[in-house]
């Protein structure tokens, strides 16, 4: 699968560094392609860097990696996105990651849908740091990996995707469970940077097998 991720900076180039390791190929789009060139080439000779356009066109899958501020304009600078899946790795935080500017009656990427015609959105990506995405290996279970959308069979392509650079990808179902997501960020966020936990943690799902009375 070819994959294209619409912004170069921790997020996206963590992603690449994961996927180009499992053998995929990785198209990034960005404003100013020369200003990225050079770091996004060390990372892997199977990325290549051009236009956002330019990137979409590539791509059988497109990853949105831009902040959030950026994100709806992104969204609505590709006229028709063609049935193409639009994975949204974006969280809308407040100043000061002072908590998420929507809530409760929509989310950021129900806001994304909306603005990006044609396109198949998914919410990925989202809930942990850039270092998990570089390296989602822990000596002690799997990193929890939620992913919603109303697209079916577009949710499978990107949870597929997530399995594949080692998370525990979980169907979260339509796109609205995002209002869930987005804040749930917010809390691997409060705990790394307020709390002093710093990045290199990750939530876990565990399950208690079942006890027949």
């Amino acid at each position: 699968m070819s994959i294209a991720i619409i912004g170069a900076g921790n997020v996206g180039q963590a992603l690449a560094r994961a996927f180009t390791t499992k053998g995929e190929t990785v198209f990034f789009g960005v404003p100013d392609p020369e200003k990225y060139r050079a770091a996004v080439e060390r990372i892997s000779s199977r990325i290549k860097i051009g236009s956002v356009s330019e990137a979409v066109a590539a791509g059988d899958m497109v990853i949105l990696a831009v902040p959030y501020a950026a994100a709806e304009s992104v969204a609505k600078s590709i006229p028709d996105w063609q049935g193409k899946i639009l994975a949204d790795a974006t969280n809308p935080l407040a100043p000061g990651l002072s908590g998420l500017a929507l809530g409760t009656t929509t989310s950021g990427a129900e806001q994304i849908a909306r603005a990006a015609n044609g396109a198949r959105v998914v919410k990925a990506f989202n809930t942990t740091g850039a270092e998990n995405m570089a390296d989602s290996r822990y000596p002690d279970g799997s990193v929890f990996m939620p992913i919603c959308g109303d697209d079916a069979v577009a949710r499978n392509q990107v949870k597929a995707l997530a399995t594949l650079i080692g998370f525990d990808a979980v169907d979260m179902g339509e796109l609205k469970a995002a209002r869930y997501l987005e804040p749930f960020a917010m809390t691997w966020i409060h705990l790394a940077i307020k709390m002093g936990y710093g990045r290199n943690f990750a939530f876990s799902l565990i399950k208690r097998s079942s006890v027949t009375e």
